[in-house]
């Protein structure tokens, strides 16, 4: 089988690494790609065809799919799912992985999510919808500090402002509205509660009717060690065996993920494909230390996270197109989901000045040496010229790790240590990556 895979970073090369696993593949071609995509092979042992699209040009997109006509197609990015890439496809008779556009808005709309979940009673904070800055000074004085504010639209990671003062909230909404702040002007920003808690991020598998457990990670968003410094979209992120209970996936499936398959299905926009739902694990009040741990939702993402993927599939021994089936055809609480026992973690290495302006066309060394058992360099920016791969984005590399059984050490400490001595051996101009990756779960002996 022919799969196309839209998209052209970490997520997409992880994606066609998973993909070129299957014995049911047999061609890969990924729009746009990027120079380390190219370098995969299907199970045929034929490499990975990239093709030159821009991800955002909607026909462009249309048009390649035409062509090429895949068994499948697997959409990674959100953009191409915000403009109804699935939508059009489907016109078309192609069988696609993906939300359609109007199932997509639990992403692509930030105030979309937050009516949806409060119509619902889907737990999450408290919040407000201003679409001029003159409604975002009426709202202020409802929260306290520090708030949150959020562009309503898709913003690549980088559209969440934790503000200290109600000043500071003020002026964040204003270069929102005006495009200073994103590069491109908001019709909408979102004011909510500041809640504290650790991260986690739930994936759940959705077919229309039924949302099954994919896999828990936690990502590093902020630039700095320690979680410092801006936001970025996303600067590591790990799995492990202990990170999500038992029982606390089960209410997480039944308070949040199935609720809202079964409530987008009763409004008429049915949810196929990944559901990440992006939660705050809020401890305890301290005068009820014994009370359990109350999960809210941050946001809903529609399709698989970056660097998330990364760390999840080099787990996964379920064949991937199975998983992509069971959404498409309403199978997939009939899916046996397997993970094999363990850790894997995911470093990225980014351009110097990320997540603000960067530099391109860096050549990277270090790429053709060995690597530790487990250990794989998803590309995320990288292109070739002249024979030579070099940086071209903002986050550049993901070194992968898997723990295996014959480690020694705890998983997460394992699969640790093989992508930090990977990273040793790589290099560009101007490299930064952050070296505490997993450090919660370090600290809970994981």
């Amino acid at each position: 089988m022919k799969v196309l895979v839209i998209g052209g970073g970490g997520r997409e090369h992880a994606i066609v690494w998973a993909l070129a696993k299957s014995p049911r593949v047999t061609e890969i071609v990924c729009a746009p790609g990027n120079a380390g995509i190219a370098r995969c092979g299907a199970a045929s042992g034929d490499p990975v065809r990239c093709v030159p699209v821009d991800a955002g040009n909607l026909a462009a997109l249309v048009a390649v799919a035409k062509a090429e006509n895949p068994g499948l197609t697997v959409i990674g990015p959100e953009l191409p799912l915000s403009l109804g890439i699935v939508d059009e496809l489907s016109h078309i008779g192609l069988r696609v992985f993906g939300p359609t556009r109007a199932a997509a808005q639990l992403e692509t709309s930030k105030s979309f999510a937050k009516e949806f979940m409060q119509r619902h009673g889907i737990p999450t904070a408290a919040h407000a919808i201003c679409t001029s800055l003159d409604e975002v000074r009426q709202e202020l004085p409802r929260f306290s500090v520090p708030v949150v504010v959020k562009a309503s639209g898709l913003a690549a990671g980088k559209g969440v402002v934790i503000c200290q003062t109600h000043r500071e909230a003020e002026q964040a909404a204003a270069e929102m509205f005006t495009g200073a702040l994103l590069g491109a002007q908001e019709t909408e920003t979102v004011l909510e509660e500041f809640l504290n808690g650790e991260e986690l991020s739930f994936f759940a598998l959705c077919d229309g009717a039924h949302a099954v457990f994919l896999a828990a990670a936690q990502d590093h968003k902020r630039i700095g060690e320690g979680d410092t410094g801006p936001n970025t979209g996303g600067m590591g992120a790990y799995t492990a065996d202990g990170l999500l209970s038992a029982p606390m996936q089960a209410w997480l499936l039944q308070n949040v993920a199935q609720p809202v398959v079964d409530q987008m299905a009763l409004e008429g926009t049915p949810f196929r494909g990944i559901l990440f739902c992006g939660m705050m694990m809020m401890p305890p009040p301290p005068h009820q230390p014994e009370a359990p741990t109350r999960p809210m939702v941050l946001e809903f993402n529609t399709r698989l996270g970056d660097p998330e993927t990364q760390a999840i599939l080099s787990r996964l021994e379920t064949d991937i197109v199975d998983l992509f089936d069971a959404a498409i055809d309403g199978t997939a609480d009939r899916l046996d989901i397997r993970t094999a026992p363990g850790a894997s973690v995911c470093v990225i290495a980014a351009s110097a000045g990320y997540p603000g302006k960067y530099p391109s066309g860096l050549p990277i060394n270090g790429l053709g040496s060995a690597l530790p058992p487990g250990t794989i360099v998803f590309h995320s920016g990288t292109a070739a010229k002249d024979g030579q791969i070099v940086t071209a984005g903002g986050r550049v590399l993901g070194v992968t790790a898997v723990s295996a059984p014959t480690m020694t050490g705890a998983p997460l400490q394992a699969a640790l240590r093989n992508a930090y001595t990977a990273l040793e051996e790589i290099s560009f101009e101007g490299m930064q990556f952050r070296r505490d990756i997993g450090w919660r779960a370090l600290r809970d002996g994981l």
